[in-house]
């Protein structure tokens, strides 16, 4: 039985400023940081094999301290944008309620809690879901299946993405499914890649 952790990042900074992020590279806010550490002190004495993470600086730097923090700060790592946030579009950085007055609360609410609609320029949760599932059958369910634990630290959407695959939700499922920051999500992963199990540690 393998183990696969899933981890959002901590508040960045834009989350704190109520923003939209997206693809923009924005720091973790010293809140953020917190619950990164917090993360690693839930990871201590867990095997990991192998660490994998978004682009972006906010899932790097998160993954970074919950490994020190956790006592494994020289696992292997890979960084790719397959596991990036949902890219917002003309949405990105703007705050919540600036783009609520600008296009109305209705079309924000259907950009933000559709499964389809893509916001102007950019991706729906189905387009997250288009990169991010690929990557998970050509880079994390092997190494599952070998019997490798790993950690992937990533963010809200393209985790709600894969979780919605783990589950088998249906889009009208997911839409509620919320993935709170640095909370260390734990899927237990049989040889058949399965899921046997799921706890938030």
């Amino acid at each position: 039985m393998a183990e696969l952790v899933l981890l959002r990042h901590g508040e960045s900074q834009w989350n704190l400023e109520n923003r939209f992020t997206g693809w923009v590279d924005v720091p973790l806010s010293p809140r953020g940081e917190a619950e990164a550490r917090a993360a690693g002190e839930k990871l201590r004495g867990r095997r990991i094999d192998k660490v994998y993470t978004s682009a972006l600086r906010r899932a790097i730097d998160t993954a970074r301290l919950a490994l020190e923090q956790a006592g494994m700060p020289n696992l292997p790592v890979e960084r790719d944008a397959a596991l990036n946030e949902r890219m917002y579009g003309d949405l990105q950085g703007l705050d919540k309620a600036e783009a609520a007055r600008r296009f109305g609360a209705e079309q924000v609410r259907l950009w933000r809690r559709s499964y389809d609609v893509r916001p102007p320029g950019g991706e729906s949760l189905a387009d997250t879901a288009a990169r991010v599932l690929p990557y998970w059958e050509t880079h994390l369910l092997p190494e599952l299946r070998a019997g490798r634990n790993l950690l992937v630290v990533a963010h809200g959407n393209s985790l709600r993405a894969l979780v919605m695959h783990l589950d088998r939700l249906t889009p009208a499922e997911v839409l509620a499914l919320e993935i709170p920051t640095g909370a260390p999500l734990l899927y237990e992963i049989g040889p058949d890649g399965a899921v046997r199990g799921k706890r938030y540690l």
